[in-house]
């Protein structure tokens, strides 16, 4: 049998902690920043991790165990 693939798309938008959490970039920051308040560009920096309902369906595309975030 041939050796099972991880999506590659997935790969390089997300990073896996030692813990096995999947940690992401929030979405709407990357441009059109002008008319966003200051407090959410700040928001936008901070670590983000994949919820509970999504870990599921992320660790098949990778083909690996993770843990939900709490």
């Amino acid at each position: 049998m041939s050796k099972l693939k991880s999506h590659k798309g997935l790969l390089k938008r997300i990073r896996v902690t030692a813990k096995g959490k999947v940690k992401v970039r929030r979405a709407f920051g990357g441009h059109l920043r002008s008319h966003k308040s200051g407090k959410l560009m700040r928001s936008y920096s901070s670590p983000n991790y994949v919820g509970k309902s999504d870990i599921k369906r992320i660790g098949a595309m990778l083909k690996m165990r993770l843990k939900p975030s709490k």
